[in-house]
């Protein structure tokens, strides 16, 4: 169970952005593991809990190494996120559930960062198709968690069969619903995660939804 971050969390994300190196971490690896690796795991497991009726979904806990293929001059993270998706090859172009820690604070909710253009093409075909169902999703979703769906948008709009469909005929990518909080006393304590699991259970039916039209 997730009992929360502490300030050493605090102190080792900035170190790590500070004295990015592989001596400075081996030196404070234990600190890596006690407060910031174990809680983010401990909260993994809290969000998964929300989906034990619901098969196809996994959790994964990110590695603070970066991938030695990308050739990035720096060997480690700055964050660690935890990211519930479908059972996919390339989660970028797929819905998840997320939660990530920073120097500077936390985010967590829902992201579609990258779909492919053929997916967007299908989601405008079905939201043409079945207006009432989409835009009823995104009034539920507002209501339930204070914060709207929102998108980067095509820079030339995309036509809209109808004035309601338009604003979202223009979504591009990053379509999100996301809270972010800065580092303070609220992220030290178990509160945190109760607030992240209710977060993230609000939003199910969102993620739900998208799933439907990604592979």
């Amino acid at each position: 169970m997730f009992e929360g971050f502490s300030p050493e969390t605090v102190d080792f994300l900035w170190g790590i952005r500070m004295n990015n190196n592989r001596d400075w971490f081996l030196e404070n690896k234990k600190n890596y593991t006690n407060y910031l690796y174990e809680p983010v795991k401990a909260l993994g497991k809290d969000l998964y809990a929300l989906f034990a009726d619901k098969p196809g979904n996994l959790v994964k806990v990110s590695r603070i190494y970066r991938d030695a293929r990308m050739h990035h001059p720096l060997p480690y993270k700055e964050s660690l996120w935890i990211c519930i998706r479908k059972d996919v090859e390339w989660w970028a172009e797929n819905p998840c559930l997320y939660f990530e820690i920073r120097p500077e604070g936390v985010t967590y909710g829902f992201c579609l960062w990258r779909p492919r253009p053929a997916t967007m093409e299908t989601l405008r075909k079905h939201w043409a198709a079945n207006p009432d169902e989409f835009l009823q999703l995104l009034r539920d979703t507002e209501k339930a968690t204070g914060i709207p769906v929102t998108a980067e948008l095509y820079k030339k709009p995309k036509e809209a069969p109808t004035e309601a469909l338009a604003p979202y005929f223009s979504w591009r990518r990053d379509i999100g619903c996301i809270v972010s909080e800065p580092v303070g006393e609220d992220m030290f304590g178990p509160a945190l995660g109760e607030r992240v699991c209710s977060f993230i259970e609000k939003l199910i039916p969102l993620y739900e939804y998208f799933s439907r039209f990604t592979v």
